[in-house]
């Protein structure tokens, strides 16, 4: 424990999450060491930094990385109040009606369709500026992208406009996780070799080709191009168990990947309830011997969700807690029967580490029948996110408070 409770900020919280910032930056570092040197780095920060909160990881990586990529323009808004002032990318549509705010953020919007390029142009001659662009194409995941009919006319406007310039020009891959198979990531790497020789043919030399995710840059090198959009990697957790099995099969040196995240929270009761008795919403558990409860402030509202209901465990005082019953919107309930001698307020470790036991995201998503970036994007907002760095041997590093 920190020296002084009172100087410890997680001393007024009943729940909160605690970044490694050392983890994060080892973890950038390693995709460093793992593409080209002349390969730029793109953060992609979208869904609250996956969760760990855009703000904090913003202003804690900002000398890691080249640049940042969003999902939405309020998204942008939020890199740009975090005080970078460097690249960012936006990857989702932005509504016509909000465009002009790309213009004032110096974004770099993502491109899938001819009228969005034309409302655009209008929008950057008005304004006597010029907005750098990024034209996603169709290979194969038939998501969001520039279909072939239409990829000559786009194209061909960008190379009469005044108002747009081709800047980047990507892909996303549709089946490179699950799947240690990686043929059908290579048919749309080829299809995508194809338009970028068709792009360069028409005149465009410098745009930055980017088709890249963790789990591509992780297993296919060949597709980092200029630049790699590195998302849940970032944060140390494996996009699947079949791209660390394909990694590691490479033989290709470090995977140490630092999970970034923990989410703890407090008893807020404590309770014995005797054998046979009900626990929770909907008669769901029953006693079968005298259980001690500990009721925790959390539940599906602040993203622990309810599909663990009765199949999870928290950690408590080192060892593994049941959860029991229904987990609510608020509460979740757990047997500490066994956890030894346990305080009101004592900590619980929902995700992260605690002694020698650990619950990672990846073991919440299989009990959740779902996936880790669920898991983490769902974790709520309003939950305050706690930056650890520089830990010293033996004791716990400074926290310090971020606002949610």
């Amino acid at each position: 424990m920190l020296e002084s409770l009172a100087m410890d900020p997680r001393a007024q919280l009943l729940s909160w999450i605690e970044l490694d910032v050392d983890a994060l930056k080892h973890n950038l570092r390693l995709f460093r060491q793992r593409t080209p040197e002349r390969t730029r780095l793109l953060l992609v920060v979208k869904a609250n930094a996956y969760g760990h909160g855009l703000e904090p990881v913003v202003r804690a990586t900002g000398s890691e990385v080249d640049a940042f990529g969003v999902h939405t323009i309020d998204e942008a808004h939020a890199v740009r109040d975090a005080g970078w002032s460097g690249p960012l990318l936006i990857m989702g549509h932005v509504a016509h009606a909000r465009a002009e705010e790309i213009c004032a953020l110096a974004a770099e919007p993502t491109l899938f369709d001819l009228a969005t390029l034309r409302r655009l142009d209008a929008l950057a001659l008005r304004r006597r500026t010029t907005i750098h662009c990024h034209l996603k194409v169709e290979t194969g995941t038939h998501r969001q992208g520039a279909d072939a009919d239409e990829l000559a006319a786009m194209l061909a406007f960008f190379a009469q406009s005044n108002g747009v310039r081709l800047k980047g020009l990507s892909t996303h891959f549709a089946n490179i996780e699950d799947t240690t198979d990686h043929g059908y990531a290579k048919l749309q790497l080829e299809r995508f070799r194809a338009i970028a020789t068709e792009v360069e043919e028409r005149g465009f030399r410098d745009v930055i080709r980017h088709t890249a995710c963790t789990a591509a840059a992780l297993t296919l090198p060949e597709t980092c191009y200029d630049m790699v959009r590195l998302g849940i990697g970032a944060y140390g957790i494996w996009p699947s168990r079949e791209t660390l099995a394909s990694t590691r099969a490479l033989d290709c040196g470090n995977d140490d990947l630092r999970p970034v995240l923990s989410w703890r929270t407090r008893i807020t009761q404590l309770k014995w309830v005797p054998k046979g008795a009900y626990v929770g919403y909907g008669l769901t558990h029953r006693c079968t011997h005298a259980t001690r409860l500990a009721v925790l402030p959390i539940g599906y509202s602040d993203g622990y969700p309810r599909a663990l209901s009765g199949v999870a465990h928290v950690l408590v005082g080192g060892r593994r807690a049941p959860v029991l019953g229904r987990i609510c919107m608020n509460i979740t309930l757990c047997d500490v029967t066994d956890c030894g001698e346990l305080h009101l307020e004592e900590e619980v470790v929902l995700l992260g580490a605690q002694g020698d036991e650990t619950i990672g995201a990846e073991r919440m998503a299989a009990w959740g029948a779902t996936i880790p970036y669920e898991i983490l994007a769902r974790l709520a907002a309003h939950t305050p996110r706690l930056l650890r760095e520089n830990p010293v041997p033996g004791r716990d590093a400074p926290l310090n408070e971020m606002a949610p």
